[in-house]
């Protein structure tokens, strides 16, 4: 196993040092051996937990469901149902944010059909933003 310094671990993950102290400031990521002069190495375990975040992040998983899933990946005890269900929930919650994102773009699709964009000083989308009390978007 090789170790490496902070500025290698960030660059083999494609994150940046601040990101890897981050991480192990909310306790993602495990804290490092110290060299006598203080320096962090890391290992390969960490090159791995970081790729696992970042590419749970980019599945739109939060830190605080990437901690979790950190937490069953090193439970022996954990079964692929127990992380089928956070999958589960995670599509849930993105199709929650679709359906709220296909409104939005509705409202504005409609707002935009009220602007013939000349330009002659009135907008009827800024007028509608102005006016809009207790609208749903």
């Amino acid at each position: 196993m090789s170790e490496m310094s902070i500025g290698e671990l960030a660059k083999d993950t494609g994150v940046n040092v601040q990101t890897v102290r981050y991480y192990e400031r909310r306790g993602l990521l495990a804290p490092p051996h110290r060299t006598r002069a203080g320096y962090r190495r890391y290992n390969d375990e960490s090159v791995r937990q970081v790729r696992f975040i970042k590419r749970a992040q980019g599945l739109g998983f939060t830190l605080k469901e990437i901690s979790e899933l950190l937490t069953l990946r090193a439970d022996p005890e954990t079964t692929c149902t127990d992380v089928k269900t956070r999958a589960q929930a995670k599509i849930e919650d993105i199709d929650g944010k679709l359906r709220l994102l296909q409104a939005m773009r509705q409202a504005l699709a409609e707002l935009a059909e009220t602007c013939d964009g000349r330009g002659d000083g009135y907008c009827p989308i800024l007028k509608s933003l102005d006016d809009c009390e207790g609208c749903d978007i």
